[in-house]
């Protein structure tokens, strides 16, 4: 089969890539699919990553036999990239890996990582200006690594939520045209030691923390962000519910105010905030985040050291 040389992003335009030509792409790939390409889909072993909804393109960075790619599933598994997909020469390679066969990864490497807080009612939110905070690179794990609580933590707690994923410059935006400027969204675990507080001096500890930062699995473009369903898991029992219709800011109001006062890049990712209540985690426990288009992001929680 034919090399398809698809390009994903466009240095003279500072929107986010156009993805019309991929889903060309894979629509033409739908078509040449065999049978048991399709059948590839019904494998169990796919089903904790893929379930969400049946979109056809989710994006992401996975390992394969020691060298990391960044892709999207369609039919057959991981259709591999020539490089990032925020990459102006990025195309398509005509390989596909079977999605069994390949260590998921977080989806993006972000320079900047940031938070949104009390952004849902059902969390103390009551209006007023958007409050946020920043998160470090450093946090940022991926689905099925491990949370490792640092030393002295003693009331670590889950926040599930969405994160959005820019996917071009953004400085200065109103917000009419502030999702212009997405690539998509992806699940996200707002990890928090709350007996570190949440101070000015103390929230970047608090919720900076080395892997307090689940990301993943994928990256979906398109979907309709700011109604979207989600729910967080202990140990398979629910213990959040949420839709980001609830939220108190929109997605376009958060981008545009954060671009007041920074420079949002592509790949830089925003967690939108958590609804509800949370409750105190321990060693052991799994830690579900469901996303409506995206399916699971799962991580287990690591001893804490001594």
């Amino acid at each position: 089969m034919r090399r398809w040389a698809i390009v994903l992003g466009n240095s003279d335009q500072h929107h986010a890539p156009d993805l019309k030509a991929l889903f060309m792409y894979c629509i033409v790939r739908t078509a040449l699919a065999s049978l048991a390409l399709l059948v590839c889909l019904c494998v169990p072993a796919l089903s904790q990553i893929t379930e969400g909804d049946d979109g056809p393109l989710r994006f992401g960075r996975f390992e394969h036999e020691g060298k990391v790619h960044y892709g999207f599933i369609s039919f057959g598994g991981v259709h591999t990239l020539t490089g990032s997909f925020f990459d102006k020469d990025t195309v398509v390679t005509g390989n596909i890996i079977p999605l069994e066969e390949v260590r998921v990864l977080p989806p993006v490497i972000p320079g900047k990582v940031i938070g949104i807080a009390l952004n849902y009612k059902s969390h103390g939110g009551s209006g007023g200006d958007l409050q946020f905070f920043a998160k470090l690179p450093s946090s940022i794990i991926g689905h099925e690594d491990t949370i490792t609580p640092p030393k002295g933590s003693t009331n670590l707690h889950y926040e599930g939520e969405m994160v959005i994923v820019m996917g071009a410059r953004a400085k200065n935006v109103s917000e009419k045209e502030a999702l212009g400027f997405v690539f998509g969204v992806t699940a996200g675990n707002d990890v928090t030691e709350r007996s570190f507080g949440s101070g000015g001096f103390t929230v970047l500890k608090s919720k900076g923390s080395d892997t307090f930062a689940p990301l993943g699995p994928w990256i979906s473009p398109g979907l309709t962000i700011d109604n979207l369903k989600f729910e967080t898991l202990v140990n398979g029992k629910s213990v959040q519910k949420g839709s980001t219709r609830q939220m108190i800011h929109s997605s376009a109001k958060i981008i545009s105010e954060l671009s007041r006062y920074m420079t949002l890049e592509p790949g830089d990712v925003i967690y939108t905030g958590t609804a509800g209540t949370t409750a105190a985690l321990k060693e052991g426990d799994v830690v579900d985040v469901l996303l409506e288009g995206i399916g699971r992001l799962r991580n287990t929680v690591g001893p804490t050291p001594k």
